[in-house]
Parts: structure tokens; sequence; C-alpha cells
């Protein structure tokens, strides 16, 4: 299989989690850089390699040094980037969140429109343990009625971008609670209308970004949704329940996990998840292993590069509805707490 070969638009941290991520993947290498400041881009390049950079993103996504991009921009600026990249015939791979349902399925569409794959960036839905929770669900714990989910990183920078509401205009509620709503989508698999929505956010008194949110969403089929996320708590939480009828399955670490999640090296540590059941006690829980020794973000590179080679395939309509739902399910909630 030749490479892919893959251009950044961004030079931030989550720019070079992707660049690190790969180094790992034999069939994609990164050829081409751009980012709004060209010191930024240069500084990049040479740290990652890089052997190309541009000082407009449309130079790139308009040559025929790269087959594919990744859009690591703020979200304002997304759809715009992601479209241009379309008509030029750019698989895309776009960090979330978007600036609504409306705008992801324009990106979609246009993908499709041009024989070009789309794939949000969503880490942990390409760790291997995601399928195997998928796949054990039922037979363990019986069908899922209820997902828990809380997810905090300490973040109070206010020279970050987050931070800047025209920039990132629902600030912690795109960037944390995306993952509330994917848990939703990947786990829960609601079938059925939202019946209730309720919840609310909290704003910094500097600059008015969101800081924190938290929220229920109620199904009309009687599944339900709980969550809490935000930058203030001073701790990273990244808690996940799973209630089924027969049991529950936890995990501590579904966004990020321990063992080589960006933020954390722990080569020793075993990818799991904690089974209960019953009146089980702490000494009772069943620890399911589901390791892997390819972080997830790698993982994700290289099905996005097997993606490319077939970008109508039905693999590929699934992610694009996976996102599309997830989108769809904080605009909701984005809606009723402002």
């Amino acid at each position: 299989m030749s490479q892919l070969r893959l251009g950044i638009v961004g030079s931030g941290l989550i720019a070079g989690v992707i660049a690190d991520a790969v180094k790992q993947v034999e069939t994609i290498e990164l050829v081409a850089v751009s980012s709004r400041c060209p010191a930024s881009a240069q500084v990049f390049a040479e740290q990652q390699g890089i052997g190309i950079t541009y000082e407009n993103w449309r130079d790139m996504l308009s040559s025929a040094v790269i087959d594919a991009v990744y859009i690591a921009t703020p979200t304002v600026c997304k759809e715009e980037i992601a479209l241009f990249g379309a008509a030029y015939k750019k698989h895309l791979l776009v960090d979330k969140p978007f600036t609504s349902a409306e705008s992801l399925q324009k990106i979609i569409t246009a993908a499709g429109d041009n024989g070009v794959a789309f794939m949000d960036a969503t880490h942990f839905s390409h760790h291997p343990r995601t399928r195997q929770i998928r796949d054990e669900m039922v037979a363990a714990i019986g069908g899922p009625q209820a997902v828990r989910s809380s997810f905090f990183f300490p973040l109070m920078d206010k020279r970050n971008i987050r931070f800047d509401p025209e920039k990132e205009p629902t600030g912690a509620v795109g960037d944390m609670g995306w993952y509330a709503m994917r848990a939703i989508t990947e786990y829960l698999e609601p079938a059925t209308a939202i019946q209730s929505v309720a919840g609310g956010i909290v704003r910094d008194d500097e600059t008015g970004a969101v800081i924190r949110g938290c929220g229920a969403l109620v199904f009309e089929d009687g599944k339900s949704s709980t969550f809490d996320f935000g930058y203030n708590v001073g701790v990273c939480l990244m808690d996940l329940d799973i209630l089924g009828h027969e049991g529950m399955f936890s995990l501590s670490d579904f966004v990020l996990d321990w063992k080589s999640g960006f933020a954390f090296d722990n080569p020793e540590h075993i990818n799991g998840y904690i089974k209960r059941t019953g009146l089980a006690q702490p000494e009772g829980f069943e620890f399911i292993a589901a390791d892997s020794d390819e972080p997830q973000v790698a993982s994700m590179m290289r099905h996005f590069a097997l993606m490319a080679t077939d970008p109508l395939s039905e693999t590929a309509r699934q992610a694009a509805a996976l996102s599309l739902k997830t989108q769809t399910l904080l605009d909701t909630y984005w809606q009723a707490v402002q």
C-alpha cells in the first residue's frame, strides 16, 4: 500500500500529537504544514521533520503535494477549510467540534460529492477497547440503559484559544462536552428522539468563555445520560459508567487512556474496564483487560489511511453518521443551556 501524504493546517499542541502519531503508522506520512503564523509553521516543521511549509492553507490544499489534510484550527474556520479541501480532492480529518450539525453536514456532503474520505478526530473511538465493550456489553451486563460521564482537564490559562469565544464560541461545551455526546452515540446508541434536555454552564468572569457545564438527556425510549465537564476542577477526570439491565461497566480513562493517551505515558499500565454486577463489593469487582500496544491516536491515523483507500465504503458512511449524531446531540444541549 502506498503512503497517504498528509498536510496539517495548524501548528498547535494537537497538531503535534497527530504528527507524532503519524510516525508510528507505515501507511501515512506527514509532508507539509500550513499555519497563519509562518514562524510557528517553520518551528513545527523543524521539530517534526516536515519538508514543506505554507503560509496559506489554500496553497497547500490546492497543491499536488498532499493527498489528505488534518484540520486543527479554531472551530469557526473548519467548514471553509474543509469545503475547500474537498473541492481539491483531499481526504479530510477534522478535529472536533464543528460549528453546528448543519455545517458538519455540508462537509460530509462535500466529501461524498468529491469522492474523498471524511473522519472526525475523536481518538477513543479507535481504541480496540471501544469495540470490545460494544461487542461484549449486552451479554455481560444486558442492554445499555444509561451512560454517566465526567471529563475535566485542569486548564485555566486564559491565553489559551479555548478562552476566546470569537474563535471557540461553545468553549468547554464543544471541547469537552463533545466526548460526553460521543459516549452516548458509541455505547448507548439511542434509537429514538430526545424527550428532554436540561443543564447549565459556567462562564469565565473575565473572558466570557464557557469553562464548565453539566446536563442530562432523556430519550423517548427511556435511555438517558448525565454528564459533567470543564476546565476548573483542578484534576483530570475521565470517568464513564455504562449501566445495563444486569450490571455496569466503568472506565476511569475513557477519553485519553492512562497507558498512552497523549497526556500520559505509562507503558506498564494495562488498559481495560471494570464490570460490576449484583451486590458485588470492591474486592468482587471484575477487571476486564482490553489492552493495546498502539496509542489510540495512532490507531485513528491507521484507520484514516485505510478509509482513504475506499472513501465511499459502508465503514466511511457509518463514521460520518456517528459524527453527525454526536454534533446533533451537542447542538441540542448547547441550544438548551445558552
